[in-house]
């Protein structure tokens, strides 16, 4: 991987957890919910889980989350994907390595 790749994949992370940790805070404070349920409630909302055991109760509510979840599945997509990438980087090298020559 090089320079370029991890600047971008810590970019994708940072941005990830700031998403996730955004969501968590905004429920917790404008929904009442513990830090748990929080943080389980924008978990299962930015992977379009969406259990339908906790839902915004206000307009506000709906809308931010209704942001939050176009957002934030594109976020999280992104770093779904970087992070598959990068293990598929590290199997292919461990590869070569070992074998000595490049899968085709």
């Amino acid at each position: 991987m090089n320079a370029y790749d991890k600047h971008a994949y810590k970019i994708i992370l940072s941005a990830a957890l700031i998403t996730l940790a955004t969501g968590t805070l905004f429920y917790h404070i404008f929904e009442k919910l513990s830090w748990v349920n929080a943080y389980y409630f924008s978990v299962i909302t930015l992977t379009t889980v969406g259990y339908g055991d906790i839902v915004p109760k206000t307009a506000g509510q709906k809308i931010f989350t209704t942001f939050y979840i176009f957002v934030g599945v594109g976020i999280i997509t992104a770093f779904i994907t970087a992070t598959m990438k990068r293990r598929g980087q590290k199997i292919e090298k461990n590869y070569i390595a070992k074998s000595g020559s490049k899968k085709d």
